[in-house]
């Protein structure tokens, strides 16, 4: 994971409510629209900016989903075009509903004639750096005459946030006051904010700058000699709007982060300086976008799971058969229907939406499965100090085992007959998960030699290869995310039952690997900051 890559994931846990926690205390970003809204009508009263011809309010209906009224139209659904989940004190806009004008520089007559070597400052494209920067190293300079008279609609106020939109598209800069008097050519557009009190600058850069904003604006791209954007393209993408007080605090955070990230990208040194938490919310951010199929390309050359999970039903049909397992009085079958939603057979009764259950979207090439119709599983064995009959062994408990890892200097023995050793022995690729203590706390047995469990030890096996380490890092999702729980008194316990119910994605077997091969890139990363 370069830089760049980290940055922008810190950015877009900051537009989507996961950089900063909400703050129920904080006055809605519905009430902030609507004063931006009213602000914008005293602007047009006084006649300092034009109405525009097709106005946009987006809001929230019944159904909490996005509904948008242009002009004097009826309203309509946005939610396909609603990129991304956002908190319910949040609002969703359009660049224009908060902007006062949107417009763009322009150019001097004569070209680079009307160039000087000193006088006011005429920016181009690669002058706007770049987040809130502005690079003024190899400005131009136009006379007063030419700034006043010839280029007024291009002449930059304090707060107007530049983004480019020729050549390289997309970066981003703020004028301050310091910069000032500065111009700008028609390569880039200038938002000039309703009211700088009312909204963040920063918060707005910031979002401008999230990987799905960009991704918005450069594939809406105007296809030219010159890719361009237009200022219809510019005006019409959708930010989030967080309330004003979450967007100081949202920037102070970014603020603090950003630095270290660039520092990075120079020196390449490890991130530690950072706040000790922010490391778990991107790699549960990162983790999140692995396991809905995000963070790795799906491709259609890939076997689908469907076709995976049909081999493992064989291959459990056949340790059945062989006596190796117990046939399930009641087994799941998990499949999409007509309508693409899934729905559950269990043993004979019929099929039935399992929808509520269903915790986020996956790609039509994924499957959703009970745990236990990919691995089988069992506990190990409890401690009986008068049971002294076969063999005495070293085992493991939960004390040993840890995230991703295992503590082996102090290892306790009791005796295992030899049922008792097929039953509670792990293999070198097992996958060990915690009944009790940390429930859910998992690790991958990874050495050559055998180990025996305890009984608050689930020890998993797939009945034909998997990419185990992709439900490794389900574990760690799922419980540091809160959909692994305890049930019972004083102790709390994940029993056999209630993981083998665990619902888990099943994606390509490929996939899979490319999902783990793209997470343990981006980990390293992590474990700096």
């Amino acid at each position: 994971m370069n830089a760049q890559q980290l940055k922008n994931s810190i950015l877009q846990m900051a537009v989507s409510g996961k950089l900063v926690p909400q703050d129920p205390n904080d006055e809605p970003a519905s009430v902030l629209l609507e004063r931006i809204r009213a602000e914008k009508e005293e602007l047009i009263r006084a006649g300092k900016i034009k109405r525009e011809k097709n106005p946009s309010y987006i809001f929230r209906g019944p159904d909490n989903a996005f509904y948008e009224k242009i002009g004097d139209k009826e309203p309509v659904s946005i939610a396909d075009e609603v990129p991304f989940e956002i908190p319910d004190s949040w609002e969703w806009c359009r660049i224009s509903s908060i902007s006062a004008v949107v417009t763009k520089g322009t150019t001097p007559r004569g070209g680079n004639v009307a160039y000087l070597d000193a006088g006011i400052g005429f920016l181009r494209a690669e002058n706007v750096a770049g987040l809130d920067k502005l690079d003024k190293k190899s400005l131009n300079y136009i006379d007063e005459t030419t700034h006043n008279e010839f280029l007024k609609r291009s002449i930059l106020e304090s707060n107007d946030i530049l983004i480019t939109i020729a050549g390289t598209l997309g970066r981003t800069a703020l004028v301050r006051k310091d910069d000032l008097p500065l111009n700008a050519n028609q390569a880039i557009s200038i938002i000039r904010p309703v009211d700088t009190v009312d909204v963040d600058l920063l918060y707005v850069i910031y979002a401008l700058n999230s990987p799905v904003i960009q991704k918005f604006l450069t594939t809406q791209k105007k296809i030219t000699a010159i890719p361009n954007l237009t200022l219809e393209i510019i005006s019409e993408c959708l930010i989030p709007v967080p309330p004003l007080s979450e967007q100081h605090r949202i920037v102070k955070k970014t603020k603090e982060i950003v630095p270290y990230v660039e520092k990075y990208a120079v020196t390449e040194i490890h991130l530690d300086s950072l706040n000790t938490q922010f490391p778990n919310q991107l790699k549960k951010s990162i983790l999140q976008q692995a396991v809905q199929g995000k963070l790795a390309p799906q491709d259609p050359e890939d076997e689908p799971a469907s076709v995976l999970l049909e081999r493992i039903r064989a291959e459990k049909e056949e340790l059945i058969r062989a006596g190796k397992i117990k046939r399930e009085k009641n087994p799941s079958y998990i499949f999409r229907g007509s309508d693409n939603a899934f729905y559950e057979q269990i043993g004979d009764k019929e099929p039935v939406s399992i929808a509520d259950e269903i915790p986020f979207d996956i790609p039509d090439s994924w499957e959703w499965v009970r745990l236990g119709n990919i691995f089988y599983h069992n506990t190990g064995k409890a401690l009986n100090a008068s049971n002294q009959t076969g063999q005495l062994l070293e085992y493991i408990t939960t004390s040993n085992l840890y995230w991703n890892r295992f503590e082996l200097d102090s290892l306790r023995q009791m005796y295992f007959t030899d049922e008792e050793i097929e039953k509670c022995t792990a293999k070198k690729g097992d996958l060990l998960v915690c009944e009790g203590g940390e429930i859910g706390r998992a690790a991958i047995w990874p050495y050559e030699y055998d180990i025996r469990i305890q009984n608050h030890i689930h020890r998993l096996r797939a009945y034909v290869p998997v990419c185990t380490h992709f439900y490794y890092y389900i574990f760690y999702l799922y419980k540091n995310v809160g959909w692994i729980g305890g049930k019972g008194i004083g102790i709390q316990g994940l029993s056999s039952n209630a993981l083998h119910v665990l619902l888990f994605p099943l994606p390509p077997l490929s996939e899979q690997h490319r999902i783990v091969e793209k997470i343990e890139e981006l980990m390293p990363m992590i474990k700096a900051l």
